[in-house]
């Protein structure tokens, strides 16, 4: 699947190593343009308003994509998670590479996203999709002249 396409299908984001402490902009701005943000982080009760896990495991309900902000070699044991709890996507933020997670996940059947802003994606998207006159629903996006960064 695509990058577009993952980003139209899919709604329910588990943000693993989502910090507690301001600076979660990307976070912060795809759950104010209605992604449903799970935040999983161990030790941490709740963050943006959000019940936070410690693990993927953990979460009891569906996940379609975990978004990763952890070290490379954080990330074989997140992706063994993301298998087992039967996630679609693993996206792994910009900077973070890791092949034999990307090799674990398409095997079996996930689709990964490596090196990438799921946020720049979105706004990428997004304006490619306002100037086609797709007009996609979005609020707190179109007239800022600055948002959120990735970080």
């Amino acid at each position: 699947m695509d990058i577009e396409s993952i980003i139209r299908s899919y709604r329910t984001l588990a943000v693993v190593g989502l910090s507690a402490k301001p600076g979660h902009g990307v976070a912060a701005f795809l759950k104010s343009v209605g992604f449903k943000i799970v935040p999983v982080r161990p030790g941490v009760d709740e963050i943006l308003g959000e019940k936070a896990f410690p693990t993927l495991k953990d979460i009891p309900f569906t996940v379609e994509v975990v978004v990763v902000f952890s070290r490379p070699e954080a990330v074989l044991p997140i992706a063994k998670d993301a298998i087992s709890i039967g996630a679609k996507v693993l996206w792994l933020q910009e900077g973070i590479i890791n092949t034999e997670a990307e090799a674990l996940c398409n095997d079996s059947g996930m689709d990964v996203v490596m090196d990438r802003c799921i946020l720049k994606e979105y706004r990428r998207l997004l304006g490619r999709l306002m100037a086609g006159g797709m007009g996609w629903r979005c609020k707190n996006v179109i007239g800022k002249t600055k948002g959120p960064t990735c970080y």
